[in-house]
């Protein structure tokens, strides 16, 4: 139980999707709880839309928004339920949540598919979150059938559905102070859980025990769980892009590429940092390194507003293109490199993506077929990376080596702000960092 939810966000956020929907109904629905077997179940996640608009972390819990002259916010959540209670813990049940988090009214989740028909007649559109599951569709469609069975009393169905994830992805590109707080205390933890990786990991050890540290340095702050599947890959593992096993022996003279974030009260951070087991990098090591390091601090330059969102991604590709030709990895030009796109057997993926309380988090990356425009408030991941696999056309002294580096990078009025910025990153401080 948490009696002092800072509920104003919430509340504003409800009062623009009000505005959006005219005289319409928007219902959005929080997660279905997953059991693994018997009654044995996964740690809850709400869902991130539902989560944005309330605040509300319960399960079984659906949020109703009715637009026009009277609105009326309208949360149906479980009963409170003393004897549950004792097992599972706290509830608020709708009398509490309709006071702490200001909702105009609140009931018992039971009464949803009841009271359902009659909240939706006479709206003219449904806003609902359209594909998010084939029940939750029906439920939708169930509601309107059965107001249309009441035409002949003068009640009004609604005559379309809209996807209410459109216009919520909109919102969410930009992050209010409230989000960016949770976010750069999410980008503090995980920073200080890669420092600590770089502390602890030895030649000898698996990489599942310096997954370890990680999950300790998040828990010990205040997370409960990562953001995404930790990815821990040393020697050949780190030129897999999204490599998971985390068991292999590390070994004196690898590279260790972690890509790990923490999920903080309900946000996520992505950080991606990459370096040597024993200490120090070797000399092809630091060059491969340094390469996608000088990529990186390039993309920086451009991330501000009024820059296309694709433009980092062409900077970092650009650069990358040039090292790889500097480092003999590649052959030509850098024009016939880029038009060949030949660069892409050392460099696969995207400089970056939104994040927020998704890893990936809702938006667009493009406006009607134009890359969409970074604005102050959207927050953006940048990791260019290099992942050189054995090959008979590439020098062998470069053979196994995967270097990615990654930031949550916010876009504010002037420029940008680099959220995970104390996280160790140039050759020095990660040396500094693996010395302890």
């Amino acid at each position: 139980m948490n009696a002092l939810v800072e509920v104003s966000p919430y509340v504003n956020r409800r009062e623009r999707l009000f505005a959006a929907i005219g005289d319409g109904i928007a219902i959005l629905p929080t997660a279905h709880e997953v059991n693994r077997n018997r009654d044995t179940g996964y740690l809850f996640r709400h869902d991130s839309y539902f989560y944005y608009l309330t605040g509300f972390k319960e399960p079984e819990a659906v949020l109703v928004m009715l637009g026009g002259n009277e609105r009326k916010a309208i949360l149906f959540c479980r009963e409170k339920n003393l004897e549950r209670e004792i097992w599972d813990g706290y509830r608020y049940g709708p009398d509490s949540a309709r006071e702490i988090f200001q909702f105009d009214e609140a009931h018992p989740i039971e009464k949803f598919k009841e009271m359902l028909p009659t909240l939706m007649s006479d709206r003219a559109a449904v806003y609902s979150p359209v594909g998010m599951s084939a029940q939750w569709d029906a439920t939708v469609s169930e509601g309107i059938n059965a107001v249309r069975a009441l035409a002949r009393t003068g009640v009004g169905a609604p005559s379309s559905v809209i996807d209410v994830h459109a216009i919520v992805d909109d919102m969410r590109l930009i992050k209010d102070a409230h989000e960016i707080a949770i976010m750069r205390r999410a980008a503090e933890i995980s920073s200080h859980a890669h420092a600590r990786a770089m502390k602890t990991a030895r030649p000898g050890q698996y990489e599942y025990q310096v997954e370890a540290e990680l999950m300790h340095e998040f828990v010990r702050n205040g997370s409960r769980a990562p953001a995404y599947n930790h990815i821990v890959a040393s020697g050949p593992n780190a030129c897999v892009l999204h490599y998971n096993d985390s068991n292999r022996l590390m070994k004196d003279g690898d590279l260790l590429l972690i890509d790990a974030g923490c999920e903080y009260e309900g946000y996520a951070s992505d950080i991606t940092r990459t370096f040597p087991i024993n200490g120090k990098f070797t000399g092809p090591q630091k060059d491969v390194y340094e390469a996608v390091l000088k990529a990186q601090l390039a993309c920086m330059d451009v991330l501000k507003p009024g820059t296309p969102f694709h433009k980092y991604h062409d900077v970092a590709t650009e650069s990358l293109a040039q090292s790889m030709l500097d480092l003999g990895l590649l052959k030509g030009s850098l024009a016939q490199v880029l038009e060949e796109k030949t660069y892409m057997k050392f460099y696969m993926h995207r400089a970056g993506h939104w994040i927020g309380m998704d890893v990936h988090d809702a938006g667009a990356y493009r406006v009607k077929g134009e890359s969409q425009t970074l604005r102050a408030g959207m927050v953006v991941t940048n990791e260019p990376g290099l992942y050189i696999r054995p090959d008979a056309d590439v020098p062998e002294h470069f053979w196994n080596i995967g270097v990615r580096i990654e930031d949550d990078v916010l876009i504010t009025a002037t420029g940008n702000d680099n959220l995970t910025i104390k996280t160790p990153k140039t050759v020095a401080e990660v040396e500094a960092a693996c010395a302890g």
